[in-house]
């Protein structure tokens, strides 16, 4: 256990030490989405393979560095996961893409052994080869700040972390800076929260550190809800101390005692990598009582949560990690007053306290150098969708939607035509190709209608149904209302019902205007920001979209073909032979005739289930 700072950084040293001493590092991702296609696999085998040829293979820094030894991690999220599992070797900063177990011979053979590259498992765009991860054009495109630690050093070690810097900050912050000093710091970078609301991180903790309360906490929201947002799983996974070292710099800004992470039940290997990194930063004396020598003290705790997407709300979340129900409550008083148990509370999410020891060991000043002038720093997205590279990036804010979703994004899958993306989950709005060009900051996205949120941009084609787009948003939204209030209980109910009539065919005159009536009123009613953020999602399709709610309404066609109670199928009698292979796989006995006869579909017991259409040798049914 280290006990003063003098410890500390000798420890440093002895870990800096011990990974320069590792000649060749072989970093396998093992973050959620590698996982899942097989990475934890190829790490063992590559062990087992490195121990088979004798190679002094070290899993964690060793106090006596041995010469020649190879480094053999688990990290966390690359980012690149459309080209999962993936594969870092350093110190040349070489990927290889797509990696399996049986690729793992010739990785020990001509890379550990040889030195050589192996070029069948490298990334391609056309015809160029990239062996170098920070040449190709998904990475060089981004500004990887919070994210520079992810799927480069091992993720559950905090030897690494500190050999890489870590803690520096908060030693910092706890030796050489005044409470006062580190909040004006934050203030000046001007930080803003990066879980979608932007309120400024600085004036939070400021509110806390006034109040007259001897217990205080910080809370960390780690209840990522949005379909499609992954940035602040990938961070707890990937550089879990890092999270934890703003959280710990917050404290003593404000003379908190204790934190609390909430994490959804949903993230489990988030929450085993925490907890590990919790485990050992008590070990080494980082948390705990009289931290270094000081009088400062700080311990951690992990809630689990449930799943429910309104905890993600803040006074919803300190009301289950107290135990209770996840009730959002009025406000005023706010959480930097009354918060967790009733005490003053610094709460911001997972990515905002990443950036905290980046801002404390390089200054404000940096921090603004990059991005906006109210929005300044970066910002983590999860690109999903109809895309060709998936995957987490981080880029500087004012980053234009072009630039993400054609150039790091590499454009429409399949050279399909961009139609929309979703930004900011189920609380935000539809961008369309009039917002290509439109710089994702917080303000600039406040005047469009749309919002930041956590990060989540899912990526539509031309094949998408607007329509269905605001029923499945409204149906997750209803879905996760807690019920506590008219507004978002009753009325996203409603609003939920008319979206499902329109896509059924079953939509009336006068159902725009009613979606846009109660959207008005839900949005300026509802007790807390899920309510009031809930028909976002339908009111930017309607602006943007209209033609497509009409045609369903009036005309009972799907412009895309997606609503299956729209689709109309029929046979062509000119290509149809009468050999009533349809008329006997169609399971309601609505496709009748002669044989060697033209058949015909009743379109009235139809259920469009297409077996029809799979079952015809001649091409002659077709669906529109």
């Amino acid at each position: 256990m280290l006990k003063s700072r003098p410890e500390l950084k000798k420890f440093r040293e002895e870990s800096l030490s011990s990974y320069q001493s590792q000649t060749t590092k072989i970093i396998v991702c093992a973050g959620t989405g590698c996982v899942a296609g097989g990475s934890l696999e190829v790490y063992s085998r590559l062990k087992e393979l490195m121990e088979t040829h004798n190679i002094h293979v070290s899993v964690e820094l060793e106090k006596e560095p041995h010469d020649n030894t190879v480094g053999l991690k688990k990290s966390g999220c690359h980012g690149f996961c459309e080209m999962g599992p993936l594969l870092r070797i350093d110190p040349q900063g070489w990927l290889y893409t797509k990696v399996s177990v049986n690729d793992c011979e010739e990785i020990i053979e001509k890379t550990v052994l040889g030195g050589e590259y192996i070029k069948r498992l490298a990334y391609r765009q056309n015809e160029t080869v990239f062996q170098k991860q920070d040449d190709i054009p998904f990475y060089r495109q981004q500004t990887r700040t919070v994210l520079e630690h992810c799927g480069k050093i091992d993720a559950d070690s905090i030897s690494e972390y500190i050999a890489a810097g870590g803690y520096s900050a908060f030693e910092k912050a706890l030796f050489d800076m005044s409470p006062d000093e580190i909040i004006d710091e934050i203030t000046k970078s001007a930080l803003r929260g990066r879980g979608g609301g932007g309120f400024p991180a600085g004036k939070k903790w400021a509110q806390v550190k006034r109040q007259q309360e001897s217990q205080k906490y910080v809370v960390c929201n780690g209840d990522e809800g949005d379909p499609g947002a992954f940035m602040d799983r990938s961070i707890m996974e990937g550089d879990p101390h890092r999270m934890l070292e703003g959280m710990m710099i917050a404290a003593v800004s404000c003379g908190a005692s204790e934190g609390y992470i909430y994490v959804r039940a949903e993230y489990p290997l988030a929450v085993e990598r925490l907890r590990n990194a919790i485990k050992q930063a008590e070990e080494l004396g980082l948390l705990g009582n009289n931290i270094l020598g000081t009088d400062f003290s700080f311990h951690m705790n992990i809630t689990r949560g449930a799943g429910a997407f309104v905890c993600g709300e803040g006074s919803a979340l300190t009301s289950s990690i107290e135990g209770k129900r996840g009730f959002p409550r009025v406000k005023p008083p706010r959480t930097v007053e009354h918060g967790l148990f009733d005490k003053p509370t610094v709460l911001n999410n997972v990515e905002t306290f990443a950036n905290v020891p980046l801002i404390i060991n390089k200054g404000a000043d940096w921090y603004l150098s990059s991005g906006t002038e109210n929005s300044p720093g970066t910002k983590a997205f999860a690109l999903t969708g109809n895309i060709n590279n998936t995957g987490l990036i981080e880029v500087p804010m004012g980053t234009t939607l072009r630039h993400i979703i054609f150039d790091i994004g590499g454009g429409i899958r399949g050279g399909g035509e961009f139609k929309a993306v979703q930004i900011g989950g189920p609380s935000g709005a539809c961008l369309t190709s009039e917002h290509l060009d439109l710089p994702l900051d917080f303000d600039t996205l406040k005047k469009a209608g749309a919002m930041i949120g956590s990060g989540g941009l899912v990526v539509m084609d031309s094949n998408t149904c607007m329509v269905e787009v605001a029923r499945f948003f409204m149906n997750f939204t209803q879905n996760e209302s807690c019920g506590k209030c008219v507004p978002c209980r009753e009325g996203t109910k409603r609003m939920l019902e008319i979206l499902e009539r329109i896509v059924a065919g079953e939509g009336q005159a006068g159902d725009i205007e009613l979606l846009l009536e109660l959207s008005d009123t839900i949005s300026h009613t509802a007790l807390c920001g899920l309510g009031k953020s809930a028909p976002s999602p339908v009111v930017s399709t309607i602006n943007n979209f209209r033609h497509e709610y009409e045609e369903h309404i009036f005309n009972k066609k799907c412009p895309a073909g997606v609503c299956k109670k729209l689709k109309t199928i029929s046979i062509n009698p000119a290509l149809c032979k009468g050999c009533s292979k349809c008329s006997r796989s169609c399971p309601v006995e609505a496709i009748s005739g002669k044989i060697k006869e033209p058949f015909t579909i009743d379109l009235s017991k139809c259920i469009r289930c297409g077996s029809c259409i799979s079952t015809c040798p001649f091409g002659a049914i077709k669906e529109g």
